[in-house]
C-alpha cells in the first residue's frame, strides 16, 4: 500500500464476531442527512483494485468493495464479510475454502455470484495494469480458484497461513465480471461494488462523496451518515483546511510540529492516538547502472543516517527511531540495523568506500513525493549523506504520488524515501512486499535466502513460530541494505468534538472504517 500501502497494527489484539446484515439510519423525512467531512493527504492512484496497492486507495477501497473477508476493530483475526464462512482444508495449509453469502448484490443491482469471486481474483493476476502498481505480488502461493455452487476453492502453491489476511485486504475486492473487464484497467470516476458505502461523487485528487449502500450485507453492522473525503496534496495544506472547520476529521498527515502541541486541554477537538506499525524507510536501487548496486556504498549510507535527528528535528518527537525492517509492536521484531550500524560514523563510511575502490563524492538522486514532513525530511536526509563528503545528493521532488511511483518503479532515483503501510496485522506484510521476489518497492533487490525465509514464515498458522525465521530474514536484510529503515510512528486522528468514532476510524488492520464516524 500500501504507499504503499500503508496500515496501523493496534498492541491489543481483541477477537470480535462478525455481524451480519447491514443496516442503515435513515434521516426524518424531508431532512437532507449532515455529511461529515474528512481530510487527509493520502493519494488514491486509481479506483480499480486490480490496479492500485497503496494506502489510500485501499482506504477508500475498505468502504466502496467487499472482500470475502475482513478485519473487525482491533481484532488480527479476519472475519467473514461477503463469505458466510471460510476455512482451511488439511494441515498442509494448501487449500483454501469459502461459502459466499446468498443475496449479495453490487451498486448496479447485479446478483453478486461466486463467478464474480473467481473472475475478481484472476483478473487481479492477469489484467495488463500498464504503468499502474499492482497487488499481484500479494498473492504468489495462489495457483487456482475453482467455484461449486456458492462455493470457491483456493488451491496454493504452497502452504500459506498469511493467505486468509492477503484476502481481507483490497486485493481481494469483488468487482462484477460485466463492468470490469479482463484485460484493462477500468477508467472514469464510477465504481461498481458492494460494500457499506457507494461511491456518488470522485474528482482525483480533490474529492470523494460516500453515501450508506442500502443493500449492504456483511461484517459492517452500521453505517450511519454520508461521507466526504478531501484530498491534499501537502500537511500545510491539511492543517490549514482544518483550522478554517472546512472538514471535521483529519488522518494522515498533520504538520508534525502541530501534533507534538495538541494536548488533553485542546477543548475544540478530539485526539485519538495509538500505538502504530507505519513506518518509513529510505530505498535504495539496486541496478547495475545506479552506484548504490554495489553493497558497500549502500552500507556506508547506512553508517551516515542520524535517525534520532531526524525525529526529534523533523517530525518534533512524533516519531521514533526505528532500526529494523518489522516495526516495535509487531511479531518478529529485532533491531538488526541497530547492531550492524548503532550511530552515524562518517569514519565507517569512508572506510568501506575506500576499501571498495569507490570514488567520492558519490553522485546520486534521491525522490520523495509530497505529503506530511517530507521536503524537510529530504533536505535532512542530504545533508547527512553530503557529511564529510562521501556523498552528492541531489534531490527531486514529485508533487504526483503517480508520477512518483512510476519514477522509482522505472529506476529514476538512486535512492527514495517511502512510507508503508502493512497490508494486515502480520509481519509477513512488511517483509514479502517489501523484500521479497518482486516486491511492491520495485528497486531490483532479490535473495535467494530471503525467499527460503518468507516461505518458511508462512507455513505456520501459529505466527508465534515464526519468530526466528524472521529474525534472521531482517539480519540478512541488514547486511543486504536494500533499504534503511527511518522512523515508525502513532496514529493520530482528529475530529471537532461534535464528531464521533475517531478512535475506531484507522487501528492498523488494514480497514479505513469511516462508518465508525457519526454525529454525537
Amino acid at each position: 500500500m500500501r504507499s504503499i500501502r500503508i496500515r496501523i497494527l493496534a498492541t491489543c489484539v481483541i477477537v470480535l464476531a462478525a455481524g451480519v446484515g447491514g443496516w442503515q439510519l435513515l434521516p426524518s423525512r424531508g431532512e437532507e442527512p449532515r455529511v461529515i467531512t474528512v481530510g487527509t493527504t493520502d493519494d488514491v492512484s486509481g479506483l480499480d483494485p486490480a490496479g492500485s496497492y497503496d494506502a489510500g486507495s485501499w482506504s477508500l477501497y475498505s468502504n466502496l468493495y467487499q472482500s470475502l473477508l475482513t478485519f473487525e476493530p482491533r481484532s488480527a483475526v479476519p472475519v467473514p464479510d461477503a463469505a458466510s464462512g471460510c476455512r482451511f482444508l488439511g494441515e498442509k495449509l494448501r487449500t483454501y475454502q469459502c461459502e459466499l453469502r446468498s443475496g449479495l448484490t453490487f451498486s448496479n443491482g447485479h446478483a453478486l455470484t461466486a463467478q464474480d469471486v473467481k473472475y475478481s481474483f484472476d483478473r487481479m493476476r492477469t489484467v495488463d495494469v500498464g504503468d499502474a502498481s499492482s497487488p499481484k505480488p500479494l498473492f504468489e502461493s495462489l495457483a487456482s480458484v475453482k467455484v461449486t455452487g456458492n462455493r470457491i476453492t483456493f488451491s496454493l502453491r504452497t502452504g500459506d497461513a498469511t493467505f486468509p489476511f492477503k484476502m481481507a485486504t483490497g486485493a481481494g475486492a469483488i468487482v462484477d465480471r460485466s463492468e470490469y473487464s479482463a484485460n484493462q484497467l477500468r477508467t472514469g470516476d464510477t465504481v461498481v461494488a458492494s460494500g457499506p458505502y457507494v461511491l456518488k461523487k470522485y474528482k482525483a485528487g480533490v474529492r470523494a462523496r460516500l453515501e450508506p449502500n442500502p443493500s449492504y450485507q456483511g461484517a459492517v453492522k452500521k453505517t450511519r451518515t454520508p461521507i466526504e473525503i478531501r484530498y491534499y496534496k501537502e500537511a500545510e495544506q491539511l492543517n490549514a483546511a482544518w483550522k478554517a472547520k472546512r472538514i471535521d476529521v483529519t488522518h494522515r498527515k498533520m504538520p508534525p510540529e502541530v501534533l507534538a502541541e495538541l494536548g488533553p486541554g485542546d477543548r475544540d477537538v478530539r485526539i485519538s492516538e495509538s500505538e502504530g506499525s507505519e513506518i518509513r524507510n529510505l530505498v535504495f536501487n539496486l541496478r547495475e547502472s545506479s552506484p548504490m548496486s554495489s553493497r558497500s556504498v549502500r552500507q556506508a549510507a547506512a553508517w551516515l543516517i542520524d535517525r534520532n535527528k531526524i525525529a526529534s528535528e523533523v517530525y518534533h518527537g512524533t516519531v521514533e527511531p526505528l532500526y529494523s525492517l518489522i516495526p516495535q509492536g509487531v511479531t518478529g521484531h529485532s533491531t538488526p540495523y541497530f547492531d550492524a550500524y548503532p550511530n552515524p560514523d562518517r569514519a565507517r563510511a569512508g572506510q568501506l568506500l575506500r576499501n571498495a575502490g569507490v570514488e567520492t563524492p558519490v553522485g546520486i538522486t534521491l525522490g520523495y513525493s509530497l505529503g506530511g514532513a517530507t521536503r524537510p525530511e529530504a533536505a535532512e536526509l542530504r545533508e547527512q549523506l553530503q557529511a564529510g563528503g562521501l556523498f552528492k545528493v541531489r534531490l527531486a521532488e514529485k508533487a504526483e504520488w503517480q508520477d512518483f511511483q512510476e519514477g522509482y518503479a522505472a529506476g529514476a532515483f538512486d535512492a527514495f524515501a517511502i512510507g508503508w503501510l502493512p497490508d494486515f496485522p502480520d509481519p509477513d506484510s512488511f517483509s514479502q512486499p517489501l523484500v521479497g521476489r518482486g516486491s511492491s518497492l520495485s528497486n531490483g533487490y532479490e535473495s535467494e535466502r530471503i525467499e527460503e525465509l518468507i516461505l518458511a514464515t508462512q507455513e505456520f498458522s501459529d505466527r508465534g513460530r515464526t519468530a526466528r525465521d524472521f529474525k534472521e530474514l531482517q539480519e540478512t536484510v541488514a547486511q543486504d541494505v536494500p533499504l534503511v529503515p527511518l522512523w515508525q510512528t502513532k496514529d493520530f486522528v482528529l475530529t471537532d468534538q461534535d464528531v464521533r468514532g475517531g478512535q475506531s476510524l484507522s487501528d492498523g488492520t488494514g480497514v479505513w472504517r469511516l462508518w465508525e464516524l457519526g454525529w454525537l
